[in-house]
């Protein structure tokens, strides 16, 4: 007569029984508690852990980030209501260019401000200083009625952003 092994129950939950265990710690988890990595399954303490690796943001560089993004995305919304003045396909074609651009010398500014610290709520903090150096812009622009320089300061927010967060963050859309 064979032994069956003794049934092994979840580290956080004592009521559910499971095979799994976390590759890392070795701990049992149910399927609740697991993440599944690249590396296999892990429990959540293990995940939260490796994160904190990752998270050497110091809050020096939150305000260094903040100031470095918003004063360049200020210069680079006063560069693109210049450039609003470019009438036809030409304008529109600078500033769909441009944009992009400006967020990756915003991202390229901050990083070397912040000695490429990385966390994600510092990403945060510099996508919205991206849009808080743009509003002294936009409202002036607001207060004189120039709808057509609006809606490059728009399509310079919509693509600038993003290329500024994933320049940080390290996104990449394909491998």
């Amino acid at each position: 007569m064979i032994d069956s092994p003794a049934p092994v129950y979840c580290a956080n939950h004592p009521g559910v029984e499971t095979s799994l265990r976390c590759n890392n710690c070795g701990k049992p988890i149910c399927a609740k508690c697991a993440i599944h990595t690249p590396t296999g399954y892990r429990c959540k303490e293990c995940v939260r852990g490796q994160q904190k690796i990752f998270n050497t943001a110091r809050w020096v560089d939150y305000l260094l980030g903040f100031f470095t993004a918003a004063i360049l995305s200020f210069l680079a919304s006063l560069l693109m209501s210049l450039i609003s003045g470019i009438a036809g396909l030409l304008g529109w074609l600078i500033i769909i260019i441009a944009s992009p651009t400006a967020g990756v010398i915003i991202a390229e500014g901050v990083r070397f401000v912040t000695r490429k610290h990385r966390s994600r709520n510092l990403f945060i903090t510099i996508a919205a200083a991206v849009v808080a150096g743009a509003l002294p812009v936009i409202l002036f622009q607001l207060l004189t009625g120039s709808l057509f320089s609006l809606i490059y300061q728009g399509i310079f927010l919509f693509l600038a952003v993003p290329a500024v967060y994933t320049r940080l963050s390290g996104i990449q859309l394909k491998r």
